[in-house]
Order: structure tokens, then sequence, then C-alpha cells
């Protein structure tokens, strides 16, 4: 019986994290795929909303992401957020956020203004019920204009959660 109340609570308390809102700081290093291009310090800041999905192992719901690099370059976008739990711990999370970049000087322009930005993380819950991941994340306009650089990003997360 003192098993059965474990599993209810730990499936639970899973359920009740997985549920809830999240805000996402990230810091980290930008790399222009444009060898004239200038690499740099990047931060960005996300926004997660409750899934409108939830199943055992995976969450899918909507975010908004910002970011902006040292040089001013800077892209908001909005999408889908999805989660998958590998375990009690570890967990890969993904997005796919289209939406608007500016570039703050020729050097560092991605091809037009329309940009998707698309994330794949691996991270690790803490006891407090926050995360930590590190994810990689591309940004290109999907061929959509005449030129298509892209730029790549390595970020170090923290998912605070509300």
């Amino acid at each position: 019986m003192e098993k059965l109340l474990l599993a209810a609570v730990l499936t639970v308390s899973t359920f009740a994290t997985a549920q809830a809102q999240t805000v996402v700081f990230g810091a980290g290093y930008s790399d222009f795929s444009e060898a004239t291009s200038e690499d740099q310090a990047l931060i960005a800041l996300e926004y997660h909303h409750t899934p409108f999905h939830q199943a055992t192992r995976f969450s899918a719901g909507w975010g908004a992401a910002f970011s902006v690099d040292e040089d001013g370059d800077t892209h908001i976008g909005v999408g889908l957020v999805g989660l998958y739990s590998l375990g009690e711990r570890c967990f890969v999370e993904g997005s796919v956020m289209p939406g608007y970049f500016n570039a703050s000087n020729d050097q560092n322009d991605l091809g037009g203004d329309f940009q998707i930005r698309s994330l794949l993380g691996l991270g690790y819950n803490l006891n407090n019920g926050n995360r930590m991941s590190v994810a990689i994340t591309h940004k290109s306009n999907a061929s959509t204009n005449d030129e298509n650089p892209g730029v790549n990003a390595v970020l170090l997360r923290y998912h605070l959660g509300f």
C-alpha cells in the first residue's frame, strides 16, 4: 500500500510539474555561417505556456522566445515547444519558433526578416522543481529568400517553473 501511495504521489507531482508554465533564461554563443559575420555572445528569454497535450512522457505546448547577441542582433518568435521525459531526472526538449529577426549590421544579415528558430536540448530536473539544460539552436529562413546563411548557437539554460 505504501508503494502504491508513493507511486501515486510521484505521478501526480510529475504531472503537476509538467503542467506548470515556465520562464527559461539562456546564455551562450552564436556562430554565424557566413564567414564575414561576427560570432558573439547571446542571451535568450523564453516563455512556455501550460501544455495543451500531456502524455505519459511527452508534453507539447505553445511558447515564445526572444534572443539578443552582444552586437544587438535580435530574434523574437512564437511556436511549439515539446518536452520528452527520459526518466525521473533527464529530458529532451525541442521547439520550432518562426519569427522576426533584426540584424544590427549587414555582416550578420540572415537573408531576410523572417527566420525560424529551431532548438534541441538535453536537460536535468532539479530537486527544487526547476530545470537546467544545454541546447543548440539554428535560425534560418528555410530558403524562403534568395540568401539563407543561418546562425547556430549553444546555450546553457535555466527553466524557472511557476
